[in-house]
C-alpha cells in the first residue's frame, strides 16, 4: 500500500459522519504519525483545528513533529490548545517546536504551559547549542539498586505511561546519582531471587552535559545504543540522548561540514532571506578573493616566461586542475581520518607519508601520459615552443613537454601534502578541519602549482627575470 492510500484512508476517517471522536482517534492510532502529518500539511485552518481536536494532545504532539511547517500549523491553533499539545512533548522536542515560532507567539504559549513542563525546558536550554546537554530529553525510566525485581518492574510499568524509552532502565540512588543501567530484557527474565545489582551494568557509557557535541559524537555513533545517560559534574542523571537524537546530531554535523567544504560559514536553509545567505557566504568569498589576487600577482611575476614560451599557457589549466584534484582528494581522506580517530603522532606521520606516496605515484603516471600527449601535439602541429622559433625542433619540444610532465609530478605530490597537512594542522589547534574547505585548498594549490609550473619553465629554458 503506497503513501497516498494511507492519506486517503485517514481523510475518510476524519470525514466520517458515523464515527464518534473517540472512535476516530482509536482508528487513527493505527497509522504512523508521518502519514497523518502529510494530510495536515494540506489542510486549511478550520480542518487543522478539527483534526487536532480529534487526535488529542498526546497524539497531536507526535504528529506535529512530522509536519512540514510546524510554525504555520501552530498558528492555526489557539494558544491554549498549542500550549496543551506542547506540554505533552518531550522537553527537547518542545524546544524544537517553540524555536519555529516568532518571539511573541512563543512567549504567549510558554506563559500558558504548566510550570513543570516549562522547568523541564529550562533545564535543557541552559546549555549552549554546541553542548550535548542541549540535545538531551527527560524521557527515561529510573529504578533503585535496592528495589526487588518485582518492585523494579512495577516502577517501570508506572513510569512507562509517561516515558516510552524503556529499553534501557537507569539505576540511581536517592540523590539521582547514576549507578548503572539495566536492560529491560534482563529485568524481564530475571528470577525473583536476583538483585538489581546482579543484573546491572556499571561500566555503561555516560556523558557530561557540558561536553561539546563535536567531542563526543564519534563515541555516540560507535556505541550504537538506544539511549545514553547525560550527567552533571557530580554524576547526577539529568537526561538521556536517544539514538534518534544521535542521528539528527550526526546529520547536523555532516551538513555543517558540507557547508564549510563548500566555502560557507554555516549550513544554508532554502527559505532563508537573501541577506542571510549573503552573510553566510561572503566571509569565505572575501578570503578567496584575497587568495585569488595573490594568484594573479603570482602569475604576473612570470610575464617574461609567458612572453618567451606562450604555448605553455595552453597547458596551465591542466596542471592547476590536476594539482587541485589531488589536493582535494587528500583533504577528503584526511578529514574523514580526523573525524573517526583519536590521532596520535604515529597516525599523523603515517597519513602524511601515505598521501605523499599516493600523490607522487599518481603524478608520475599522469605526468608520463601528459608528457607523451604534449610532445605528440607539438610534433603534429609543428609548433615552435619559444617566441621567434620558426619551426619545430625535438630538443625544444621535449623541454616543453617536460615542463608539463614534471610539473604535474611535483605539483600533485606537493598538493597531496598540503591537502593532508592543513586539516591536521587545524585539528591540532582545535579548529574544525572542515575549515580547510574545498575552494580554500584548491586556491592554495593553484598558487603552489603556478610557482612550480612557471618556475620549472624558467629553469629549463634559462629565462632570466
Amino acid at each position: 500500500m503506497d503513501e497516498r492510500d494511507f492519506v486517503q484512508e485517514i481523510k475518510d476517517i476524519i470525514d466520517s459522519k458515523t464515527l464518534t471522536e473517540d472512535e476516530k482517534r482509536e482508528k487513527l492510532l493505527q497509522y504512523h504519525e508521518s502519514d497523518i502529518a502529510d494530510l495536515i500539511d494540506d489542510m486549511d485552518e478550520a480542518e487543522r483545528q478539527e483534526i487536532f481536536k480529534i487526535l488529542g494532545n498526546e497524539l497531536a504532539g507526535d504528529v506535529l513533529l512530522h509536519t512540514e511547517d510546524i510554525g504555520d500549523v501552530l498558528e492555526d491553533l489557539n494558544p491554549e490548545k498549542a500550549a496543551d499539545i506542547i506540554e505533552q512533548m518531550d522537553a527537547d522536542d518542545a524546544i524544537d517546536v517553540l524555536e519555529e515560532l516568532d518571539e511573541d507567539t512563543k512567549e504567549e504559549i510558554v506563559s500558558l504551559m504548566d510550570k513543570e513542563a516549562v522547568e523541564d525546558i529550562k533545564d535543557i536550554i541552559k546549555y549552549d547549542d554546541d553542548m550535548i546537554g542541549s540535545e538531551m530529553t527527560n524521557n527515561y525510566i529510573t529504578i533503585s539498586e535496592d528495589d526487588s525485581i518485582k518492585g523494579a518492574m512495577k516502577k517501570v510499568v508506572s513510569q512507562a505511561d509517561e516515558n516510552d524509552n524503556v529499553t534501557n532502565i537507569y539505576v540511581v540512588d536517592e540523590s539521582k546519582h547514576l549507578l548503572g543501567m539495566v536492560e529491560l530484557r534482563d529485568l524481564i527474565i530475571a528470577r525473583a531471587t536476583d538483585t538489581i545489582t546482579s543484573i546491572m551494568k556499571t561500566n555503561y557509557p555516560s556523558f557530561k552535559a557540558t561536553t561539546l557535541i563535536s567531542d563526543c559524537i564519534n563515541d555516540l555513533k560507535e556505541y550504537k545504543l538506544d539511549t545514553y545517560p547525560i550527567v552533571d559534574d557530580n554524576n547526577v542523571l539529568l537526561g538521556v540522548i536517544t539514538q534518534d537524537d544521535v542521528t539528527e546530531i550526526a546529520d547536523a554535523e555532516m551538513s555543517e561540514d558540507y557547508a564549510k567544504l563548500a566555502g560557507l560559514t554555516s549550513d544554508e536553509e532554502q527559505d532563508e532571506s537573501v541577506f542571510i545567505s549573503v552573510k553566510k557566504r561572503i566571509p569565505w568569498l572575501l578570503i578567496l578573493l584575497v587568495l585569488g589576487l595573490v594568484q594573479a600577482f603570482t602569475m604576473s611575476g612570470f610575464e617574461h616566461v609567458v612572453a618567451t614560451l606562450p604555448i605553455i599557457v595552453f597547458f596551465q589549466t591542466l596542471v592547476l586542475d590536476m594539482a587541485g584534484n589531488s589536493g582535494t582528494q587528500s583533504l577528503a581522506v584526511t578529514i574523514r581520518l580526523v573525524s573517526t580517530n583519536e590521532l596520535t603522532k604515529k597516525h599523523v606521520i603515517i597519513a602524511i607519508l601515505k598521501e605523499i606516496r599516493v600523490g607522487l605515484i599518481n603524478g608520475f603516471i599522469l605526468g608520463i601520459l601528459s608528457f607523451t600527449f604534449v610532445l605528440l601535439y607539438l610534433w603534429l602541429t609543428k609548433n615552435g615552443v619559444q617566441t621567434g622559433a620558426e619551426s619545430f625542433t625535438w630538443s625544444a619540444a621535449i623541454k616543453g613537454a617536460s615542463i608539463v610532465g614534471v610539473a604535474l609530478i611535483v605539483a600533485m605530490t606537493v598538493s597531496s601534502l598540503i591537502g593532508t597537512i592543513m586539516p591536521l594542522f587545524f585539528y591540532k589547534i582545535n579548529v574544525d578541519p572542515a575549515v580547510a574547505s574545498g575552494p580554500f585548498i584548491t586556491t592554495i594549490n593553484d598558487i603552489t602549482a603556478l610557482l612550480i609550473y612557471y618556475g620549472l619553465a624558467a629553469a629549463l629554458f634559462e629565462i632570466v627575470f
